[in-house]
C-alpha cells in the first residue's frame, strides 16, 4: 500500500479527521509564510528601519533617520510603481467581471435567437447524475427538476381537471413499459403502495380515477407490428377530445428474444415504425407521444431463454428508431433517451433490488424516469420554483414593468450624461485636476520625518531644499464622485441608481426568466464545506485588529454575522436542509443572529439613548432597501425572503418597546434609579405577549392577519403558515439578547466584570480547554453515522461554545503572541531608556548617502 494510500485512509476518509487536517494544514501554512515573510523582509531591509535592530543592539551605531512605518506600508511603498500595483485594483476587477458577464449575456442571447429555449427537449434528451449514494439526484441539461410527492401529482392533475384539460394517458408496449405504467399509478394513486402488479401478463391495463378525471391505460403491444400501427390509425381518427393527451411507447426486446437476434426483424422493426410515423404527426395537434429507448441489461442476470437479447442488439435497435424518428414533422413526437441514461447510471451500481432479473428496468432508474415524465406533464400548470423543465416563464406584472421603466429611465440619462460631458463638454484644464508636490528634505530639526510636502499648504516652519525637485500626484478619491465635497450628490445618486438597475435586470434575467439555464440544487460534503473551508483558509492570511475592547463589540458582531451569512448562503445553495446535523446547526446560526441583533439594539438604545425617528427609518432601509427591490423586481412577497422580515420585526419590537413611556437609557437610570425597574418589566412585558402569541396560533393568526399588514406576512398562496413556524421557533431569541446585554451593562456598572484593558475576559486555560473539547467533539461525533441526532446537536454546541471563547478575546493560548502583544511590547520598549540613548546614537551618525533616501507614503 503506498504512502498515499495511507494518508487518504487515516486522514481523509472521514470527515472529521480531514477537516482537522485542513484546519492544522492552513494554520503551520500561514504561520509559515508568515515567518519567512518576516525573515524575508528583515534581510533585505536590515539597518533601514532600526525598530527591531534598535531592541536587539541598543549600543549599535545605525542610521535612524526614518519615521517607523508599519511593514505593509513598506513593502507597499516599495511595490507602488509595479505594473500589476496599477493595473490590478478593485475597479479594474469589477470592470472585468461586468464584461464577462455582459459577454456571457451577448452569447445566451445569439443561443436563443439560434436555437431557442428547448427544455422540454432537454428533460427528454440529456442529463447526468449529481451527487453520491443517498444523495444521488437527476440532473436534465438546462433546467430544473421539481421532485414532485404524491400531493403534488394529484393537485397537478386535479388542475389541470379543474381548468378543464384531460387526464387521458396511455402506456403502449412491452413488459418494460408496463413497468413504468405501475410506477405512474403508484405515484398518483391514493392506495399507491398497494398496487398488484402479480397480474396476469400480457394483458391490457387501466385505471380510472373518477374525481380527478384520470384514466391511465396500458396497452399491450410487445412488437413494433401491425396491432401498433392499427392502434394509431385508430387514434387519429377520434375526435380531439377522445384522444390521449400523452401516450408513451417502446418496444424491442420482445421482437429480439422472438426473432433470435434476427438482422431481418430489425429491418421489420424499421419498416413497421417508418409506416407509424404519419399516424403520430397527425395527433400533433391533441397528443404528445415520447417513445422510449430501451435500457441496458445485465446479461449475466437473463434467463436461459432471454440470453439472444443482448446490449448490441439493443443498441441497433434504438439507433433505428433515432433515426426514423428524426423524420418528424411535429414538435410533439420525441425520442425519449434520457430514462435509458438513468438506467444506465444504475446499471453497475450494487444495489439491492431482489426484483432485477437483468432485463426489467431498476426500481431506482423507475423513480427517476416517473419524475420525468411528471415534470413533462404537470411543470406548466404548476408554479414550483425548482420546476423550469417544460416550464414557460411567468408573465411581467404592471410593476414589475414599471419598475423596469423607472430604472430603465435612470440608465438612459446617466448614460445622456456621460456622452454629454464626454463628447459636448469642455474638457477641463488638466492643472485644476492635479496638485504639484514635490519631496522636501527638512534640517535637523525635522531630520526623523521626510514628508510629502504640498506646494500650497506647507505647514512646517523647517527651510527646504531641493526646490527643484517636482512631482505630480493625483488627489486621492473624494467623497462624492462628482464635486470631492463630503456627501453625494444628484449625478452621484443617479449613477448608483442606474448600477442598481442593471443589478436588478441581471437578477431577474437569471431567476424569473428561461434566458439562461439552470440547474437544481443538490447536496454533498465538499459542495457544503469546500467553500467554507476555502474562505476560513484565505481569512487567516487577513487579519486586522479593533479599536474595539468590549465584549462582542461592533467589529467582532460583523464578523460573526458576515460568517453565518456565509454558511447560511452556502446551506441554501447546496440544498442541505435534508442533512438533519446540517439543518439544525443553521437553525442555531439563525438563533445566534437574532441574539446578537437583539444585543446590539438593546446596547445601543440603552448607551446612546437615540430613539428617534430618524434612527428607526435608517435602521428599517438599510435592512430592507435591497429585499424591497427584489420583491418589486421579481413579483415575490415579502416572506420570500424571510430573514430579513424576521430581523426586522424584531428590531421594531424593540424600538417600540423603548420609544414607549417612560423612555429609557443609563443616563436616565443613574439619575433615577426606578428606571432600572421599567427596564425589567418592559422586558418582561415583552416575554409575555411572545408566549401569549405562541400558545394560540389562532390568536396569532388573527393579530398578524389583519389589513394593512397582512401582505408583509403572508406567502403567495396568502397563508402565513412560513411566518408562523419562522417567528415560532426563534421567539426568545431576540429577548435573550436584550436580557444578555443588560446583565452585561449591569455586571460592568457595578465592576463584577472588566473587558476595557488589555487582559483576557476568560483566561487562556478555560479558553484552551473549551477549544479542545469542542475538537474533540467534532472528530467522535463526527466520524461514525451511528452516533444519534441529538449527540450531533450536542458536539456543535460544543463547538459553538470553543469557537464563542476563542473568538472573544483569548486567541493567545501558548500558540504565539497575539498582534496586540507584539504592539505593547513595542510601545513599552519605546518608552525606556535604551530606545532614547539608541535614537539619539543613531541621530549623531550620518549615513554617507543619507541625502538620497526618500519615502513613498
Amino acid at each position: 500500500m503506498g504512502f498515499g494510500s495511507i494518508i487518504y485512509r487515516n486522514v481523509f476518509s472521514r470527515t472529521s479527521t480531514a477537516a482537522l487536517a485542513v484546519i492544522g494544514a492552513a494554520f503551520f501554512f500561514e504561520r509559515g509564510v508568515s515567518e519567512f515573510s518576516d525573515y524575508t523582509f528583515d534581510s533585505i531591509n536590515k539597518g533601514k528601519y532600526p525598530l527591531k535592530w534598535i531592541k536587539s543592539s541598543s549600543n549599535s551605531h545605525s542610521t535612524f533617520g526614518v519615521r517607523v512605518m508599519m511593514k505593509s506600508e513598506i513593502l507597499n511603498s516599495s511595490f507602488s510603481d509595479h505594473w500589476i500595483s496599477r493595473k490590478l485594483t478593485s475597479n479594474s476587477i469589477k470592470n472585468i467581471a461586468f464584461f464577462l458577464t455582459f459577454f456571457l449575456v451577448c452569447y445566451h442571447g445569439i443561443l436563443h435567437l439560434t436555437s431557442g429555449v428547448k427544455s422540454c427537449k432537454w428533460l427528454l434528451s440529456d442529463g447526468n447524475f449529481h451527487g453520491f449514494g443517498s444523495y444521488r439526484v437527476w440532473q436534465p441539461y438546462g433546467c430544473m427538476l421539481h421532485t414532485y410527492s404524491k400531493i403534488d401529482a394529484r393537485m397537478c392533475i386535479r388542475y389541470i381537471d379543474y381548468w378543464g384539460g384531460r387526464n387521458f394517458i396511455i402506456f403502449l408496449g412491452d413488459s418494460r413499459i408496463r413497468q413504468l405504467y405501475f410506477e405512474f399509478i403508484r405515484s398518483i394513486s391514493a392506495n399507491g403502495d398497494s398496487v398488484d402488479e402479480e397480474i396476469p401478463a400480457h394483458h391490457d391495463l387501466k385505471y380510472v380515477e373518477k374525481d380527478l378525471n384520470l384514466k391511465v391505460e396500458f396497452l399491450w403491444s410487445p412488437v413494433v407490428n401491425q396491432s401498433m400501427i392499427d392502434r394509431f390509425k385508430s387514434w387519429k381518427d377520434l375526435s380531439w377530445e377522445a384522444r390521449p393527451n400523452i401516450i408513451i411507447a417502446g418496444s424491442a426486446t420482445h421482437s429480439i428474444k422472438e426473432s433470435n437476434g434476427s438482422m431481418f426483424a430489425l429491418e421489420h422493426y424499421r419498416r413497421n415504425l417508418t409506416i407509424i410515423l404519419p399516424y403520430m404527426d397527425a395527433l400533433n395537434m391533441s397528443t404528445t407521444i415520447l417513445w422510449a429507448l430501451q435500457d441496458p441489461i445485465k446479461h449475466d442476470l437473463l434467463r436461459k431463454d432471454r440470453e439472444m437479447i443482448t446490449n448490441e442488439q439493443i443498441d441497433a435497435y434504438n439507433k433505428a428508431a433515432i433515426e426514423i424518428l428524426h423524420y418528424s414533422n411535429t414538435n410533439s413526437v420525441h425520442v425519449w433517451s434520457s430514462a435509458r441514461l438513468v438506467a444506465q447510471g444504475f446499471k453497475d451500481l450494487n444495489l439491492k433490488d431482489v426484483k432485477n432479473d437483468g432485463l426489467h428496468i431498476n426500481a431506482y432508474a423507475l423513480r427517476f424516469s416517473i419524475q420525468i415524465l411528471l415534470n413533462l406533464y404537470c411543470n406548466d400548470h404548476m408554479n414550483y420554483n425548482d420546476g423550469t423543465c417544460c416550464s414557460d416563464p411567468e408573465k411581467s406584472t404592471v410593476i414589475q414593468m414599471v419598475v423596469l421603466f423607472t430604472f430603465s429611465l435612470f440608465v438612459g440619462l446617466s448614460i445622456a450624461i456621460y456622452l454629454y460631458r464626454i463628447l459636448l463638454k469642455p474638457r477641463q484644464n488638466a492643472s485644476n485636476l492635479y496638485q504639484r508636490y514635490k519631496w522636501s528634505k527638512l534640517n535637523n530639526k525635522c531630520e526623523d520625518d521626510i514628508e510629502l510636502v504640498n506646494l500650497h499648504e506647507t505647514n512646517c516652519d523647517c527651510p527646504m531644499v531641493n526646490q527643484d525637485d517636482n512631482v505630480q500626484f493625483q488627489q486621492p478619491q473624494p467623497t462624492s464622485l462628482e464635486t470631492g465635497e463630503p456627501g453625494l450628490t444628484k449625478m452621484d445618486l443617479l449613477i448608483l441608481l442606474s448600477r442598481l438597475g442593471v443589478i436588478m435586470f441581471y437578477f431577474y434575467l437569471c431567476d424569473r426568466t428561461n434566458f439562461f439555464m439552470k440547474e437544481n440544487k443538490y447536496f454533498t460534503k465538499p459542495n457544503f464545506f469546500l467553500p467554507i473551508a476555502y474562505v476560513f483558509a484565505l481569512g487567516l492570511f487577513f487579519t486586522d485588529e479593533s479599536v474595539h475592547r468590549t465584549v462582542l463589540h461592533r467589529d467582532q458582531t460583523n464578523e460573526l454575522k458576515g460568517w453565518m451569512q456565509l454558511v447560511i448562503l452556502a446551506y441554501h445553495y447546496t440544498g442541505a436542509s435534508q442533512i438533519l446535523p446540517i439543518y439544525m446547526f443553521i437553525r442555531l446560526l439563525v438563533s445566534m443572529f437574532l441574539f446578537l441583533s437583539g444585543y446590539g439594539h438593546f446596547t445601543y438604545f440603552w448607551n446612546v439613548g437615540d430613539v428617534s425617528f430618524n434612527r428607526f427609518w435608517k435602521i428599517i432601509l438599510r435592512l430592507n432597501f435591497l429585499t424591497i427591490c427584489l420583491c418589486l423586481c421579481m413579483n415575490r412577497p415579502y416572506q420570500f425572503y424571510y430573514f430579513v422580515p424576521l430581523i426586522t420585526f424584531w428590531f421594531v419590537i424593540l424600538f417600540v418597546t423603548f420609544k414607549i413611556i417612560p423612555r429609557v437609557t443609563s443616563q436616565s437610570a443613574d439619575a433615577n434609579s426606578s428606571h432600572y425597574f421599567y427596564v425589567i418589566l418592559k422586558i418582561i412585558t415583552l416575554f409575555s405577549i411572545v408566549s401569549l402569541l405562541y400558545t394560540s396560533e389562532v390568536f396569532f393568526e388573527n393579530i398578524f392577519l389583519i389589513r394593512p399588514w397582512k401582505a408583509l406576512f403572508v406567502t403567495t398562496d396568502d397563508s402565513i403558515q412560513e411566518w408562523w413556524f419562522r417567528w415560532k421557533i426563534d421567539r426568545y431569541s431576540v429577548l435573550f439578547g436584550t436580557v444578555f446585554a443588560f446583565g452585561y451593562c449591569m455586571l460592568k456598572k457595578y465592576n463584577f466584570l472588566r473587558d476595557d484593558g488589555y487582559g483576557y475576559l476568560f483566561t487562556p486555560r478555560l479558553s484552551f480547554v473549551s477549544v479542545i473539547l469542542a475538537i474533540f467533539g467534532l472528530f467522535v461525533f463526527g466520524s461514525s453515522p451511528s452516533i444519534p441526532e441529538y449527540v450531533w446537536i450536542v458536539g456543535i454546541v460544543l463547538l459553538l461554545l470553543g469557537g464563542l471563547l476563542f473568538v472573544m478575546g483569548v486567541t493567545s493560548i501558548g500558540l504565539y503572541y497575539s498582534r496586540e502583544d507584539k504592539r505593547k511590547s513595542e510601545m513599552e520598549f519605546m518608552s525606556t531608556d535604551a530606545y532614547a540613548s539608541s535614537a539619539a546614537s543613531a541621530r549623531s551618525v550620518r549615513s554617507t548617502n543619507i541625502n538620497n533616501l526618500y519615502l513613498i507614503e
